[in-house]
């Protein structure tokens, strides 16, 4: 049960390729939903397995974040933090630095250079993947010719719901989904 869930308007960024390697996804922005879940009786990893169980993204794991830039060709990710913080950098490089705390919900399209660059020592990341995109790759940045790393970020399929909201939630609206 996901009753500690709160309704976020994610706000949304773009990164275009940056240069270094990490290809980025110039058509899809990466979500970030702060404070979807709130401690209560249910962890906060519980809720994000859950919702995420709910709305068809599978392949779920919890651990960290990479402290290397790195990013899937073919497949989006969700990242819920379930505890901790972090201080991560998306985009690659030339990207941006973001921190993320405990409730939080970053959705990253196909390409998306992620890197954790400083994270408290409780930090719990749960990760999951849109149905049918559960064998990804990974590649460190420069790790991939860009024009097969773009080639496959193009024929990503969409996800047919929000990670958390599901099939009206907002990732439908900004990434142009169904």
């Amino acid at each position: 049960m996901t009753s500690e869930r709160q309704f976020v308007e994610p706000e949304a960024f773009y990164f275009k390729p940056d240069g270094s390697g990490c290809p980025n996804n110039a058509e899809l922005p990466v979500l970030i939903y702060p404070g979807v879940f709130e401690k209560g009786r249910v962890p906060i990893a519980d809720n994000f397995e859950n919702a995420f169980r709910d709305n068809a993204w599978m392949g779920c794991w919890r651990w960290s974040v990479y402290p290397y830039h790195h990013y899937h060709s073919d497949a989006h990710e969700a990242l819920g933090i379930a505890d901790g913080s972090a201080r991560l950098k998306l985009g690659g490089s030339q990207g941006e630095i973001f921190d993320v705390f405990a409730g939080t919900l970053i959705v990253l399209p196909a390409g998306t250079g992620h890197k954790n660059l400083q994270a408290s020592t409780d930090l719990l990341a749960v990760g999951a993947y849109p149905y049918g995109q559960g064998q990804y790759d990974t590649h460190r940045a420069g790790s991939m010719e860009l024009s097969a790393a773009i080639a496959n970020i193009a024929s990503t399929p969409m996800p047919e719901t929000d990670p958390v909201y599901g099939a009206k939630g907002p990732l439908m609206r900004l990434w142009g989904g169904k």
